[in-house]
């Protein structure tokens, strides 16, 4: 019962996992319909995550005072709305819209899943049930990968994209007759210490309190790196790079990109579960981010062949999984009445990645354009990208050093009075 229950909300962010790849297929149809370049098209799909993070804060807050059901119906219905106005969207403008609508209403789906893990499974579960959040997402990338292209090649993008509005509105109504913010209302003991009697504080004393915690602003900023640059790859311009560089066709390169979000979803729960058995967070979630960059610099950087980068992206993203053990890093490191606040804090962290750099590594792709175009869209040589996809390499070192500075909480809970930090 209990996973049927998160079940239903893991199905939501898989939605919202797939809306934020789903334009890395759809790059050539994109630029071509809107008649945009790099930056446009970075800013198109960055929409999305503008505001997925504006709403996090908010959310976490409403987790903690409203509970997960509401939330994760309302996002569902409204990310159907988005969906929609994004599929008949007559120019960028509105195209913009859709996607910021989308973003904001499946920026409920993660924190909700993290709340409803707290009262729905032990705490020895809930590092493991993190990851299989993140092994959700991914899912919802790889089906907007391949078969999102094909899908698109066959009935068109605005067609598939109604089709995906639909769908989300079917959940909404699953969503509100199944799942339940507690197994105490369904007459079951809840996993969430005292979760009867907890009362979450005021808004802006619980935001406060929140942020008066140093590892939450570590554990915030680390992900920038690490997420961002998978996000950014996988999520937009590692496509087209394929196609352009390499000369792979869209749904070869869209499986290789796939590769990359698989080994990122299997890296999740096994290093969250791997840091919960050896009763420490910082050695692994350091020695992966070590791997991680060595592993960016290789694929940008070495001159390899196709074999070998394909290879590569998966101890990459492998080790880029490192964030699932920051999430429970975080969850620890304050009080559990403020966790919800914690976590829609700290899911900022992998957003910002992508709403940065995506745009970020188009404006660099434009800089370093050479005029080449195919079919309206533009044509980036291997310089170009190799320019492009040095920024991510500068956030995830920035994102390693970072880590250095935050303090181990050995698994163990944080308790009102105790382990706080300046």
């Amino acid at each position: 019962m209990a996973w049927s229950v998160w079940g239903l909300g893991a199905l939501l962010y898989l939605i919202g996992f797939y809306q934020r790849v789903a334009p890395a297929v759809m790059t050539d149809r994109l630029m071509a319909d809107f008649a945009i370049g790099g930056a446009a098209l970075g800013n198109l799909s960055a929409f999305y995550f503008y505001s997925y993070v504006v709403m996090q804060i908010p959310t976490g807050v409403l987790a903690d005072r409203w509970g997960a059901r509401r939330l994760l119906t309302a996002g569902a219905a409204v990310a159907a709305l988005g969906t929609a106005l994004f599929a008949l969207a007559p120019d960028l403008g509105w195209a913009n819209a859709g996607r910021l609508l989308v973003g904001a209403s499946v920026a409920v789906a993660f924190v909700s899943m993290l709340k409803l893990a707290g009262h729905w499974f032990s705490p020895q579960h809930y590092a493991f049930a993190s990851g299989m959040a993140l092994l959700m997402g991914v899912v919802g990338g790889v089906v907007a990968g391949v078969p999102l292209r094909l899908l698109v090649e066959g009935f068109g993008w605005r067609s598939v994209m109604l089709v995906s509005a639909v769908l989300t509105g079917m959940l909404a109504v699953a969503i509100w007759l199944r799942v339940r913010d507690d197994p105490a209302e369904l007459g079951y003991a809840s996993h969430a210490p005292h979760s009867g009697a907890a009362h979450a504080p005021p808004v802006l004393a619980g935001l406060l309190a929140v942020l008066s915690y140093r590892n939450i602003w570590i554990l915030t900023l680390a992900p920038i790196g690490f997420s961002g640059a998978v996000l950014t790859f996988a999520g937009l311009w590692g496509v087209p790079f394929l196609q352009q560089v390499h000369g792979l066709d869209p749904r070869s390169a869209a499986l290789v990109t796939s590769t990359l979000l698989v080994a990122w979803a299997a890296g999740g729960p096994l290093l969250g579960s791997w840091s919960q058995k050896a009763g420490r967070r910082k050695p692994l979630y350091l020695l992966t981010a070590v791997v991680a960059l060595l592993g960016w610099a290789l694929i940008i950087y070495a001159p390899l062949p196709l074999w070998a980068l394909v290879a590569l992206l998966v101890p990459t993203g492998f080790a880029s999984g490192n964030i699932i053990i920051g999430f429970a890093w975080a969850k620890e490191s304050v009080p559990l009445r403020l966790s919800g606040t914690a976590s829609g804090f700290c899911n900022m962290g992998p957003l910002m990645g992508g709403m940065l750099l995506q745009p970020a590594v188009g404006w660099m792709l434009d800089r370093r354009w050479n005029g080449a175009l195919e079919g309206g869209a533009r044509l980036y040589d291997a310089t170009a990208y190799r320019a492009g996809f040095s920024l991510m390499l500068g956030a995830v070192l920035a994102a390693t050093l970072v880590m250095l500075l935050a303090k181990e909480s050995y698994c163990r809970q944080t308790g009102i009075e105790t382990e706080k930090e300046g």
